[in-house]
């Protein structure tokens, strides 16, 4: 998935930011409105085979997604997580990647319990704007 991403058109795919080692892209399928992800460009399973140029530039993305956010949509709070391997959630277990999740007190609901839906305040292609517009220059 992150393989075919990093070839298409930043704003086909959704990808907010590039960097030399990464890139920061919007999750199209997100657990929360400004849901990212960042993934190395490298095709690797787990953060310790990445090398530390990488390791050093996706920590700097975490930093760099959590000012963008908010600024972009105010967010309360943030889950920043990684999951490595099948059986711990990964649904892309061959490319590793981190979750930068913005919070909201009260943003979850009886929808996804009851309907299995999530509902989203804003559209992705606005989100996506709002985030493009509010990444640090730094």
């Amino acid at each position: 998935m992150f393989c075919r991403l990093k070839e298409m058109r930043d704003e086909e795919a959704y990808i907010v930011y590039r960097g030399r080692f990464n890139f920061v892209v919007l999750n199209t399928f997100p657990y929360n409105s400004g849901h990212l992800m960042i993934a190395p460009y490298r095709h690797v399973e787990s953060l310790e085979k990445m090398n530390d140029e990488e390791l050093m530039e996706l920590v700097k993305l975490i930093n760099q997604s959590i000012t963008a956010l908010r600024k972009a949509v105010n967010p309360e709070g943030f889950n920043i997580g990684v999951n490595i391997g099948r059986p711990a959630g990964a649904g892309v277990p061959g490319h590793v990647h981190v979750h930068v999740v913005p919070r909201w007190t009260g943003d979850s609901n009886f929808m996804p319990v009851i309907a299995e839906t999530k509902t989203l305040p804003i559209a992705l292609s606005e989100t996506y704007r709002l985030l493009k517009e509010n990444w640090p220059t730094s």
